[in-house]
This record gives C-alpha cells, structure tokens and sequence, in this order.
C-alpha cells in the first residue's frame, strides 16, 4: 500500500507517537502548526470522512474520544481545536481520514 499514513502505522515510516490501541494511533505532526500538533487517525484505512460510512459510527466517535483524552493529558484545558479537512477542497493532503488536534496557543479564527 503506497499509503503515508498506514507506513506510519505499520512502522515503516518513523513517528512521535502518542497514543495508541487496537483502534486508532495518534503522532506528531512533522510540521506542526501549534505548540500541540497530533495527529489521530484511524489504523483502518479510510481515505476520507466522506468515506466513511454508517458502519464507522463507533470508530469515528473512538477517534474523537482519543483526540480529547491526548488534549487532556497534554494539559490543554484552556481548550484546542480538531480539525478534519475532508477532500482536495476540504484542504486534505493525504488520502487517510485524520484528525488534526491542535492547541497550546490561541487559535484564532478564522484560520490562516
């Protein structure tokens, strides 16, 4: 699979990781855009979130509950942002659903 993200996953490719299960991994962005820049995607590939569908409810809901329990133990509590880019318009450089969490800084809307 030429996919970036399941390398990352499957270890062929080197990361910061942060969190993970039988679910999802969680890293640091290489490029960050905040003090806190984690990425949280899916072991599952699924190349969007418009791809996935209603059999994904629970994995989707998994993702965001991770997301939040990194943010807690990164001690962001004065609050952070996720960030899903959906699609080429959306922003979405690499075709495996992520999850951008961000914070450590005051994150100004709208965004660059």
């Amino acid at each position: 699979m030429s996919c970036t993200f399941c390398k990352i996953i499957q270890g062929q490719i080197p990361s910061t990781a942060v969190y993970q299960d039988e679910f999802g991994y969680a890293f640091a962005d290489i490029h960050p855009m905040a003090p806190v820049h984690v990425l949280v995607v899916p072991r599952e590939h699924i190349s969007s979130l418009d791809a996935a569908d209603e059999s994904k409810r629970a994995l989707l809901g998994h993702l965001l509950w991770a997301a939040a329990e990194i943010a807690r133990k990164k001690g962001l509590g004065n609050g952070y942002r996720i960030v899903v880019n959906t699609g080429e318009d959306g922003g979405q450089t690499v075709d495996h659903l992520h999850l951008h969490l961000l914070g450590g800084r005051l994150l100004n809307w709208p965004p660059g």
